[in-house]
């Protein structure tokens, strides 16, 4: 039994080994091509808006947010639901289009994020791989109302 799980630790050294040699080894071989490593820095902050009612207006508190590449924003329905994050097309990064609708759970359409109906229901984005740049959205219920706000993405 001893020799069994002796030769069972053996395997799993050699088995790590040989991976750890693998990554080594195409590591050298994208430094030998020439090619610096792919090292995308993400962050990784999450930062609160809450979507509100307050003295008759609904609004996004804070109004804009500025956030890195890689970070989370998590919308909070605090008061005056049902309330939504919803991306104008026409206000976004170049190319932001196809991984925003990725990053955006239970869409109710392009760019337009599910309702929150429950108190402190909470909906939340990665920014992870996306433009940087500045980033338009509404609540899709009170964007008559004013509900507007914005999102600036840095690197």
């Amino acid at each position: 039994m001893r020799q069994l799980i002796a030769g069972f630790a053996v395997l799993a050294i050699a088995c790590a080994g040989s991976e750890t040699a693998g990554n080594a080894n195409a590591a050298e071989q994208s430094s030998a091509a020439g090619e610096e490593p792919q090292a995308e820095v993400q962050s990784s902050e999450v930062h609160e808006v809450m979507m509100e009612l307050v003295d008759g207006s609904y609004i996004y508190t804070p109004l804009s947010l500025t956030i890195k590449v890689g970070d989370t924003v998590r919308w909070i329905n605090a008061s005056g639901g049902p309330h939504n994050v919803a991306f104008y097309a026409d206000q976004i990064p170049e190319g932001a289009e196809d991984p925003l609708n990725a990053a955006m759970s239970n869409r109710l359409g392009n760019l337009n994020g599910e309702l929150l109906v429950a108190p402190d229901a909470v909906y939340e984005i990665v920014f992870a791989g996306m433009p940087v740049g500045d980033y338009g959205y509404f609540c899709l219920p009170h964007e008559a109302l004013g509900m507007i706000a914005g999102l600036t993405i840095e690197q």
